[in-house]
């Protein structure tokens, strides 16, 4: 049992409309009782559960700090499964920092990050997996990512591991049987049921990894970076991706000398689009150093858009870009399709094994057909919400699953070449622990800790 209370802003600190100071723990009625006059002078016990109610926040001076609204969640019913309160406050500095100093002064802790989300998980509210969407519904960056977190949250992730880990148990359950009875080995616990049960977990295990890769693209973005030699209209593809100007567009080669981030949304799925500098030989320092970093953010990349200028041959410099990116996904951008073109987009084609689009940044023409072209390519094109009933996002949760395939694998291979079935149970019952570490069931203490310490304070 939990036995502190803790406080932290559940609100963006800086002006605002209002803003939230969260209690959860035993002594939260007690703390906000003592600060509270409602226009009764009702006692916050006597308040109903799930309620909002009206009054003025106290000092322990017996000062006026502020006009506010109180809500009321008693255990069990509420997030973390404690007796929560929520004093909604104006939203300015002043009146938010004196609301949390004054219970703080009341042996009330402050609120480690993610430590609210924690009690509900400690407190059966939340699983684990649905702790972890819940910080993917607070940095979705596109409707999309967004309804894949809502859903994860909702336990849809949890119902396909805890289906699969039910199936594991049955296997083992079959296996105990045979060693505590071996005179009494059915049909229908014979090495070919289990076999068959252990295929079927395999297959439910192969299919939600299939989600794995657009699940991860869904949730952090296509990491896109742009490249080409100086002026070929690298920036004002970037504008046109955005829609609006972010970069500075000049005549002037090397306008851009450091690395200009911008997250978009491209039918759903989050981009992260990277403008570097222009790859060429440069005395120039600052240059010289945007080059590089042009180079180490190209090895890092998802996808690298290499952008040409249509109205000029085709040089070295191109083959040498070439040979930068030949190991990457890649896109090759021919761009001022307004203008006269000097490159042949077939002969393009012949000295590159990608796709090559003409667009004309400045005018924005084209754009369409690139964004298509990158869902293409990530076999992400014909995304729709349906796609993701269930989909596996997070890094962590695919490495258990890639862990527990291989030890059902092995478990698979054991019972086919009749090894004892005491020594195939070992991978068996690897493979159940892995599954439970998605839903926190067998992970330890150390590592719960680690994850919820990645939380935002005040959830």
């Amino acid at each position: 049992m939990i036995e502190d209370t803790i406080a932290a802003i559940g609100t963006a600190l800086g002006q605002s409309g209002i803003a939230i100071v969260r209690v959860s723990g035993p002594k939260s009625l007690d703390v906000i009782d003592e600060h509270l006059k409602t226009p009764r002078n009702t006692s916050i016990y006597d308040l109903d559960k799930n309620t909002i109610n009206y009054g003025h926040f106290y000092s322990k001076s017996g000062e006026v700090i502020d006009e506010v609204l109180v809500s009321v969640f008693k255990a069990p019913y509420s997030y973390t499964g404690e007796d929560v309160i929520e004093v909604n406050c104006h939203g300015g500095q002043i009146p938010i920092k004196k609301i949390l100093t004054t219970i703080l002064d009341s042996e009330i802790r402050l609120a480690e990050p993610g430590e609210f989300t924690k009690r509900a998980f400690l407190n059966g509210k939340l699983d684990l997996s649905q702790a972890e969407a819940v910080m993917d519904l607070i940095s979705a960056k596109t409707d999309l990512s967004h309804n894949v977190a809502n859903k994860q949250a909702a336990g849809q992730v949890s119902h396909e591991i805890n289906i699969v880990r039910d199936k594991l148990l049955e296997v083992l359950a079959n296996i105990e049987a045979t060693i505590d009875y071996p005179d009494e080995f059915f049909d229908d616990i014979s090495v070919d049921k289990m076999v068959e049960k252990l295929q079927n977990v395999k297959e439910s295990i192969n299919k939600l990894l299939k989600t794995a890769s657009t699940g991860k693209l869904v949730r952090e973005g296509i990491k896109t970076v742009i490249i080409g030699e100086p002026n070929v209209g690298k920036s004002s593809l970037l504008n046109a991706l955005t829609k609006e100007d972010r970069a500075i567009v000049t005549d002037v080669p090397g306008t851009t000398r450091d690395v200009l981030q911008e997250n978009i949304n491209v039918r759903g799925v989050p981009l992260v689009i990277l403008d570097t500098a222009g790859i060429r030989e440069t005395k120039d320092k600052v240059e010289k150093i945007g080059v590089e970093r042009t180079k180490e953010y190209i090895n890092t990349s998802d996808l690298v858009l290499y952008v040409l200028d249509g109205s000029q041959n085709w040089t070295k410099e191109n083959e040498l870009i070439l040979n930068l990116i030949k190991n990457k996904p890649r896109i090759v951008i021919v761009n001022k399709s307004d203008l006269s073109s000097k490159m042949d987009k077939k002969d393009i084609k012949n000295k590159v094994d990608c796709k090559v689009l003409s667009v004309s940044a400045e005018k924005r023409l084209g754009i369409e057909t690139l964004e298509e072209t990158i869902l293409n390519l990530f076999e992400i094109g014909d995304i729709n919400d349906n796609t993701f009933d269930v989909t596996i996002s997070n890094l962590r949760h695919e490495l258990a699953l890639k862990e527990a395939l291989k030890h059902i694998n092995e478990s698979i291979n054991g019972l086919k070449h009749q090894n004892p079935v005491d020594i195939v149970s070992i991978d068996i019952r690897e493979a159940w622990q892995y599954l439970g570490k998605i839903t926190g069931d067998s992970l330890s203490r150390n590592l719960i800790d680690e994850i919820f310490s990645r939380f935002c304070l005040g959830k």
